[in-house]
Protein backbone atom coordinates (compact mmCIF):
# COMPACT_ATOMS: atom_id res chain seq x y z
CA UNK A 1 0.00 0.00 0.00
CA UNK A 2 2.73 2.47 0.99
CA UNK A 3 4.66 1.62 -2.21
CA UNK A 4 1.54 2.40 -4.24
CA UNK A 5 1.16 5.80 -2.57
CA UNK A 6 4.83 6.58 -3.12
CA UNK A 7 4.62 5.54 -6.77
CA UNK A 8 1.53 7.71 -7.27
CA UNK A 9 3.31 10.67 -5.68
CA UNK A 10 6.33 10.15 -7.92
CA UNK A 11 4.16 9.85 -11.02
CA UNK A 12 2.42 13.10 -10.09
CA UNK A 13 5.78 14.83 -9.72
CA UNK A 14 6.85 13.58 -13.13
CA UNK A 15 3.62 14.87 -14.64
CA UNK A 16 4.15 18.27 -13.03
CA UNK A 17 7.75 18.46 -14.29
CA UNK A 18 6.54 17.62 -17.79
CA UNK A 19 3.84 20.27 -17.57
CA UNK A 20 6.34 22.93 -16.53
CA UNK A 21 8.40 22.60 -19.72
CA UNK A 22 5.72 24.01 -22.08
CA UNK A 23 4.92 26.69 -19.50
CA UNK A 24 8.59 27.75 -19.41
CA UNK A 25 8.75 27.79 -23.21
CA UNK A 26 5.57 29.85 -23.47
CA UNK A 27 6.92 32.34 -20.91
CA UNK A 28 10.10 32.73 -22.98
CA UNK A 29 7.98 33.41 -26.07
CA UNK A 30 5.83 35.86 -24.11
CA UNK A 31 8.90 37.71 -22.79
CA UNK A 32 10.27 37.96 -26.32
CA UNK A 33 6.94 39.27 -27.62
CA UNK A 34 6.82 41.88 -24.86
CA UNK A 35 10.39 42.90 -25.59
CA UNK A 36 9.75 43.11 -29.35
CA UNK A 37 6.86 45.46 -28.62
CA UNK A 38 9.06 47.60 -26.39
CA UNK A 39 11.70 47.77 -29.18
CA UNK A 40 9.12 48.72 -31.82
CA UNK A 41 7.50 51.31 -29.55
CA UNK A 42 10.86 52.83 -28.63
CA UNK A 43 11.95 53.10 -32.26
CA UNK A 44 8.62 54.70 -33.11
CA UNK A 45 9.05 57.24 -30.36
CA UNK A 46 12.79 57.99 -30.55
CA UNK A 47 13.67 57.02 -34.13
CA UNK A 48 16.91 55.53 -35.42
CA UNK A 49 19.00 58.70 -35.47
CA UNK A 50 22.34 58.02 -33.75
CA UNK A 51 21.93 54.24 -33.85
CA UNK A 52 24.71 52.44 -35.67
CA UNK A 53 24.09 49.73 -38.22
CA UNK A 54 25.90 47.26 -35.94
CA UNK A 55 23.64 48.12 -33.00
CA UNK A 56 20.42 47.71 -34.95
CA UNK A 57 21.56 44.60 -36.84
CA UNK A 58 22.66 42.79 -33.68
CA UNK A 59 19.44 43.80 -31.97
CA UNK A 60 17.33 42.60 -34.91
CA UNK A 61 19.27 39.30 -34.91
CA UNK A 62 18.44 38.86 -31.21
CA UNK A 63 14.75 39.39 -31.93
CA UNK A 64 14.83 37.11 -35.00
CA UNK A 65 16.33 34.32 -32.86
CA UNK A 66 13.31 34.42 -30.57
CA UNK A 67 15.42 36.37 -28.06
CA UNK A 68 17.65 33.34 -27.54
CA UNK A 69 21.10 34.42 -28.73
CA UNK A 70 23.68 35.39 -26.12
CA UNK A 71 23.79 39.11 -25.35
CA UNK A 72 26.06 40.96 -27.79
CA UNK A 73 24.38 44.31 -28.43
CA UNK A 74 26.75 47.00 -27.19
CA UNK A 75 25.39 50.55 -26.98
CA UNK A 76 28.20 52.95 -27.86
CA UNK A 77 26.65 56.28 -28.84
CA UNK A 78 24.60 58.47 -26.52
CA UNK A 79 21.47 57.62 -28.51
CA UNK A 80 22.18 53.88 -28.27
CA UNK A 81 22.75 54.10 -24.53
CA UNK A 82 19.59 56.18 -24.07
CA UNK A 83 17.57 53.64 -26.07
CA UNK A 84 19.09 50.72 -24.15
CA UNK A 85 18.17 52.41 -20.87
CA UNK A 86 14.59 52.91 -22.05
CA UNK A 87 14.40 49.26 -23.10
CA UNK A 88 15.74 48.04 -19.76
CA UNK A 89 13.10 50.05 -17.91
CA UNK A 90 10.35 48.88 -20.27
CA UNK A 91 11.47 45.26 -19.91
CA UNK A 92 11.51 45.39 -16.12
CA UNK A 93 8.08 47.08 -16.12
CA UNK A 94 6.85 44.22 -18.34
CA UNK A 95 8.07 41.62 -15.84
CA UNK A 96 11.17 40.66 -17.82
CA UNK A 97 14.40 40.19 -15.86
CA UNK A 98 17.33 42.33 -16.90
CA UNK A 99 19.36 39.17 -17.59
CA UNK A 100 17.02 38.44 -20.54
CA UNK A 101 18.13 41.54 -22.44
CA UNK A 102 20.61 41.52 -25.35
CA UNK A 103 22.96 44.19 -24.01
CA UNK A 104 26.61 43.41 -23.27
CA UNK A 105 29.85 45.20 -24.05
CA UNK A 106 32.72 42.74 -23.97
CA UNK A 107 35.54 44.93 -25.30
Amino acid sequence: MMAGVLLAALDGGAMQAGAQQPEAESWTVEKCNRYKKAWTDALGRFGRKGLSQEFTERHEAFLASGCSTPPDVCPKSKEELDLANVLVIRAINAGIASTFLPFACRK
